[in-house]
């Protein structure tokens, strides 16, 4: 006989205050942390919270996706800069710098779906992003911050794997080339050579989309 499943553990503490709705959540190692880590939650009502885990308080609250849910957060290696995504369909680069929380700069996503961008660092002034593309099956990658583009990454006529639903770029440590895992709507998940533009692989892992 199977052994009953263990309970989840009690929390140390919880967070109150968003007044919505956390769809996103992401620490964040800012020089407001003092040598601790901040945790960001993003919201239903399209605010990201920044909290203080000392003071178990919010610190500052950051208002760029116009209401909408935000769906995705992600710091870069610079360690003052973040990314946040919206059902506003805006990705926002935003400066924490001393205490700032503006928009330093944003761009439109293509597609209407609820899949989450994805970051590879390529030092620490640049990166690459991968994005939902304009076609429903497609994969936009960019160099950034200079927005340039790199290629569209879009299945095999026959492939039709339908939307992707996660994406996660990530290179290995015997090669310099990026990878890109990406899950799909009707369960498979893809590995793409990112430099050959080709599928290395795939694997039908699921019944129901990916989440």
């Amino acid at each position: 006989m199977a052994a009953s499943p263990l309970p989840p553990p009690d929390p140390r503490f919880v967070l109150r205050g968003t007044q919505s709705a956390v769809h996103a959540l992401h620490f964040f190692g800012g020089a407001e942390g003092q040598g601790q880590p901040l945790l960001l939650s993003g919201s239903l009502s399209g605010l990201v919270h920044i909290w203080s885990l000392q003071t178990r308080r919010a610190v500052a609250t950051l208002d760029g996706h116009r209401g909408q849910c935000v769906t995705w957060l992600h710091s870069l290696p610079q360690g003052h800069q973040l990314l946040s995504q919206g059902r506003d369909l805006k990705l926002c680069l935003w400066d924490l710098a001393e205490g700032r929380n503006a928009v330093v700069d944003s761009m439109r996503l293509e597609s209407m779906g609820f899949c989450r961008s994805t970051v590879l660092a390529r030092g620490q002034r640049h990166w690459m992003l991968a994005m939902p593309g304009r076609g429903s099956d497609e994969v936009q990658i960019l160099e950034m911050p200079s927005k340039t583009s790199v290629c569209t990454l879009k299945p095999e006529a026959d492939a039709k794997p339908g939307m992707p639903m996660c994406l996660e770029l990530w290179q290995a440590e015997s090669s310099p080339r990026p990878l890109l895992l990406a899950g799909y709507e009707d369960g498979s998940v893809a590995l793409w050579d990112v430099s050959e533009r080709k599928v290395c692989s795939r694997v039908a892992c699921h019944t129901e989309p990916d989440p």
